[in-house]
């Protein structure tokens, strides 16, 4: 029995020593874990970013994703026992050396490795010199192979291979961006990217943040110092009061940035923006409508709870069509919504003041052109931009800081639009990429409200005076 126990405790020791070399196993599995990092490894999206401040455990998240996949041991993926192949991409051999080849050295225990492969420097001290590439042994018996790449060898050094994965460590110029999509393509792979974005309104933010194809397997999220639950409040306040404040958005919030910076800066997708699901009838508000012919015509749907909080519902967005076609498919949408209709039976909407201008080229204007296809417009709107602008931050966020604005996650286009809109001169926005936030503005200087919860509130509380007023009043007509 003594010779049992004793067996035993070797086994513990063993176990308790390898342990304490496994950083993988002590990666966000204590009482405190970093919640961002661990979104972005559930998810399933193929081209999945983080765009995070220094220091805010972003580049963690790749190096752990690498380890998971050559590992075989990804908790929330389907993992590949021949093994998978992948690429580390970094901005030069220095930066490489420095910063994400020490990560990934970091996760990986010495046991796991079969062979490293250096471009300079020794394998029995990686750290020290550059790595080509490192064969590691996964659980079910396979090997994968971690390859690690510079931006600065060019676009011809990424062409040829076949590959599982791509991790970019910070952001890679576009062409290398776009030879490495092709790399994956046909093991229909990941590309994942960490960075922090201090070059301004790149190709990344185009394609990555704003998603301007509207691509379904793109994702992105911002980590701040805030969310990394490592790093201690007082270091926090000391680098928050040694930055500037554009130097704050990039390097602690990891936000792109602009000249003027952004006009709706309240706009947080992971607030404002929610899932579909089906509204109350009596919740069903108005539509709004920025026309256009050559340039996108912009509508949607609103409806206003009974606290007064309003939800975008549903979009219509298109270009290069003529009041007709636009009209049909309002028709369509509100028909599948069950929108209501006004009392002369037509669908009803607010609509740019201009609409109702006529034009040399036709004695009608759109205003006109709308009804005569079914859709009665109100070109009574308040264009006033700077109220305008307010009124829509206050939706946002008001002084409590509570958001009272809320955009279903199918209207892209007006998603998009919040997270482009920048000041220009003059104390002015950028006129582009506005058309469904005109229309918004329109809506809401409207001032909105749930017609149901007025009557509800007036049968409650003004009832009451309204019949002693009339009985007065008939008294009074007696004499």
């Amino acid at each position: 029995m003594s010779q049992i126990i004793e067996r035993l405790q070797q086994i513990e020791a063993e176990q308790l020593k390898r342990n304490a070399k496994n950083n993988l196993a002590k990666y966000n599995s204590g009482e405190v874990v970093h919640v961002k990092q661990i979104a972005f490894h559930k998810c399933s999206k193929r081209n999945r970013w983080v765009f995070g401040g220094n220091r805010s455990g972003k580049s963690e998240c790749g190096a752990v994703e690498v380890v998971y996949l050559a590992r075989a041991v990804h908790p929330y993926r389907q993992n590949k026992p021949q093994g998978v192949e992948g690429w580390v991409v970094s901005l030069s051999r220095q930066v490489q050396r420095d910063v994400a080849q020490q990560k990934i050295l970091y996760y990986l225990s010495p046991s796991w490795i079969e062979k490293i492969v250096m471009s300079s420097g020794r394998a029995d001290s990686p750290e020290s010199g550059v790595i080509d590439f490192i064969l590691v042994k996964n659980i079910f018996g396979g090997v994968s192979k971690i390859g690690f790449k510079s931006c600065d060898q060019g676009r011809d050094k990424f062409q040829g291979a076949s590959l599982d994965f791509v991790w970019f460590d910070e952001e890679p110029p576009f062409d290398i961006y776009r030879e490495c999509q092709m790399r994956v393509l046909d093991r229909q792979g990941d590309i994942f990217g960490t960075m922090t974005p201090l070059k301004g309104l790149t190709w990344v933010y185009n394609e990555i943040y704003l998603n301007q194809n509207n691509s379904p397997e793109v994702w992105h999220e911002h980590i701040e110092w805030a969310d990394n639950p490592f790093l201690s409040k007082k270091e926090i306040e000391f680098l928050t009061s040694s930055l500037s404040s554009d130097e704050l958005q990039s390097r602690r919030y990891g936000n792109f940035t602009a000249l003027g910076g952004l006009v709706y800066a309240e706009f947080d997708e992971n607030v404002h923006v929610i899932e579909p699901f089906d509204i109350p009838l009596e919740w069903q508000d108005n539509i709004s409508i920025d026309p256009g012919l050559n340039n996108p015509l912009s509508a949607h749907w609103y409806a206003v709870d009974y606290d007064g909080n309003v939800y975008v519902v549903a979009e219509h967005f298109e270009a290069k069509k003529d009041v007709a076609y636009h009209s049909q498919r309002i028709k369509e949408i509100s028909q599948r919504l069950n929108w209501h209709y006004a009392s002369n039976g037509m669908i009803s909407a607010f609509i740019d003041s201009a609409a109702s201008q006529r034009t040399l080229a036709s004695n009608k204007s759109v205003v006109d052109l709308f009804y005569e296809n079914g859709i009665l417009t109100n070109p009574k709107v308040n264009k006033d931009m700077f109220s305008g602008i307010s009124t829509v931050k206050r939706y946002l966020k008001d002084a409590e800081g509570k958001a009272h604005l809320f955009i279903f996650k199918n209207c892209t286009n007006l998603i998009r639009e919040f997270k482009c809109y920048w000041w220009g001169d003059e104390d002015l926005p950028v006129k582009k990429d506005d058309h469904a936030l005109d229309e918004l503005r329109y809506y809401l200087m409207s001032k909105p409200q749930n017609s149901f919860k007025a009557k509800q509130h007036k049968s409650s509380q003004v009832m009451l005076e309204e019949r002693m007023i009339k009985k007065f009043n008939r008294q009074n007509r007696r004499f």
